[in-house]
């Protein structure tokens, strides 16, 4: 029987704009399992950074709040946590590689001095074995002479190197969920496959649970157990990784699989687009989010919010229609 890691209800976050309120993520929930992969996938500004912000603590208040929800990390809610308490369980029992590796090094502290800070306040571990550990996990995410390296500063890193840095950080004390967003996207494919098979391996030694955070469809059905698509700060489809890519069900997933190269078509199919773009989400339209882009929209759409409901080949999506057989309409780009 699975053993459960994580475990987010209901989970809403907003922020308070010039243009009214934001409702960045609205009603999220998912569990996460020992030794599993989610991936979450998305448009930017479709709520997956600020999910996963929110679970760490880490939404800046003001102007944001978290306004309802709980995040079970073995039955302890990260939300009610202090500041000294999610002090001790980040970096430790909750990880994030973040986004952005540029500006997420500290620029006037070596890499030696910000990778051993970590495993001296969790595993409280000397400095030289600290540095031990450091080196050995930049080799291991592919940084050449890290025993040399180790000691330079972040603007002597190139933006690929930095954000490998940023993993081994986040790797050092062997997480019990590991939360990586965008990973791989400042990577060539070779460091990006050997960053997958760390995470692998360290799924595979240690149990440790991992959410993905990605645009590539094509990783998320190379390393991921579950798929959950998100738009407008709500999951629009869930689904195990095999059964999303061989019955979308949402008109969103479908539009997402459409918009990108398959190796099994002829080089010279076009892609579709999806048309319009991501809603404003302090002026979402009434009934379902994606309505004004969809090729699939009935009048019922504008007038009611689908729910997120179990479909005819598993996992659930919230759409009032079968995309298998509905007629798909044009879309003009307003």
């Amino acid at each position: 029987m699975s053993e459960n890691i994580l475990q987010v209800d209901e989970l809403a976050v907003e922020f308070k704009t010039d243009d009214g309120i934001v409702k960045a993520v609205d009603g999220v929930s998912f569990a996460l399992d020992r030794g599993e992969t989610l991936g979450i996938v998305g448009e930017s500004g479709s709520g997956k950074s600020v999910t996963n912000l929110a679970i760490m603590g880490l939404i800046p208040q003001p102007p944001g709040r978290v306004t309802a929800g709980r995040a079970l990390l073995k039955g302890e809610d990260l939300l009610q946590m202090s500041t000294r308490q999610l002090t001790k369980v980040r970096g430790n029992r909750i990880a994030m590689i973040f986004q952005d590796p540029m500006t997420s090094l500290n620029p006037f502290l070596s890499i030696a001095d910000q990778l051993t800070e970590v495993t001296r306040i969790h595993l409280k571990l000397s400095y030289e074995k600290s540095l031990t550990r450091a080196i050995e996990m930049l080799e291991r995410v592919g940084i050449a002479d890290p025993g040399r390296r180790v000691h330079d500063y972040p603007h002597q890193f190139s933006g690929g190197m930095r954000q490998r840095v940023m993993i081994a950080m986040a790797l050092l004390c062997k997480p019990e969920v590991l939360i990586a967003d965008e990973p791989t996207t400042a990577l060539d494919v070779t460091i990006q496959a050997q960053i997958l098979e760390l995470m692998h391996e360290l799924q595979e030694t240690e149990g440790t649970a991992i959410i993905l955070i990605t645009h590539d469809l094509g990783v998320i059905a190379s390393v991921c157990h579950r798929v959950g698509v998100m738009y407008a700060g709500k999951f629009v489809e869930k689904a195990d990784v095999d059964g999303l890519y061989e019955h979308p069900q949402h008109p969103y997933t479908l539009g997402l699989m459409e918009s990108i190269a398959r190796l099994d078509e002829e080089a010279t199919a076009r892609l579709t687009p999806i048309v319009g773009q991501p809603p404003d989400l302090a002026h979402l339209p009434p009934g379902c989010a994606f309505r004004p882009r969809c090729p699939y929209a009935v009048d019922r759409c504008a007038a009611e919010e689908p729910p997120l409901a179990d479909g005819p080949h598993g996992g659930q999506h919230a759409c009032f229609v079968d995309v298998s057989t509905a007629e798909r309409k044009e879309v003009v780009d307003g």
